[in-house]
């Protein structure tokens, strides 16, 4: 635990170094991404990226498709039940109660640890890919890189593109590691700087994969405990200490609602 605090608040450090630096210009179109890339590069190697981070940044392409899903998230702006029809709420409660039962021991040792129980994690699961039945398929560090060169969230995605040059650096992410249109990897669908900070081993077998659902679920909760302050015992619902926490996952209501509902319905309560 110690070694992961210790990690935790290096990654921090050098990312909020990088993010303070970046003056890169931004673009909304594919015309100056490749210059863009090449300053970003040269940033990037004085705030400590490595010649693996930098030869994956430059084999980046801009992605139409990212931009295009970034502008088109209709859904954020539905109604909450709308919202809860438009992505299947009692569907994914239904098998969230089976899945619950069938992994009990996995879930009763994440409680155990991060204090968070096993319905908002499940519910997440089910809203982020299907409980890992789609996990995107869009070049994560293209993704990454074109959102922080577009002109819309640069601060934002800049941090995680630092984030993603890291995890190449370590040899933790792979420059063609597939992913959302976002760049969010994995069954829980984790962008790179919360991989960074808050990734852990779930199975105990000695390495980080988002893709296995011990480590997706536990780095989960350690997300919400760790960016979010969850308290252990508390309720989860708006207007309860915890929402709070649900709140750092997603910044749109209806999502978070939809993450209380059913996370309340899987957990019985």
């Amino acid at each position: 635990m110690a070694h992961e605090r210790l990690m935790a608040l290096a990654a921090a450090a050098l990312l909020l170094t990088a993010t303070q630096a970046h003056a890169a210009p931004c673009g909304n179109s594919s015309a100056g991404f490749d210059k863009w890339k090449r300053i970003f590069a040269q940033e990037a190697q004085a705030n400590g990226i490595g010649q693996r981070g930098v030869q994956a940044l430059m084999g980046t392409t801009y992605s139409v498709g990212t931009i295009r899903a970034d502008r088109g998230q209709k859904s954020f702006k539905l109604g909450l039940d709308q919202f809860m029809a438009k992505r299947g709420g009692p569907a994914i409660a239904a098998k969230g109660k089976r899945i619950k039962q069938q992994n009990a021991a996995l879930f009763n040792a994440i409680q155990q640890r991060y204090g968070v129980p096993a319905g908002p994690l499940i519910a997440i699961w089910g809203m982020e890919t299907g409980f890992g039945s789609f996990m995107g398929n869009q070049n994560v560090l293209s993704a990454v890189a074109t959102l922080a060169y577009d002109c819309r969230r640069p601060e934002y995605f800049t941090g995680h593109l630092y984030a993603a040059l890291q995890l190449v650096d370590r040899g933790i992410l792979n420059p063609a590691q597939r992913g959302a249109m976002h760049g969010e990897v994995g069954q829980t669908q984790f962008l790179p700087k919360s991989i960074l900070l808050y990734a852990v081993d779930g199975d105990g077998n000695g390495v980080i994969d988002l893709n296995s659902k011990a480590d997706a679920l536990a780095s989960t909760a350690n997300f919400l405990r760790g960016k979010g302050g969850w308290q252990p015992g508390a309720g989860y619902q708006p207007g309860q200490p915890n929402f709070a926490a649900l709140q750092e996952w997603n910044a749109a209501g209806v999502y978070q609602q939809a993450i209380a509902i059913i996370g309340r319905q899987i957990d019985g309560g």
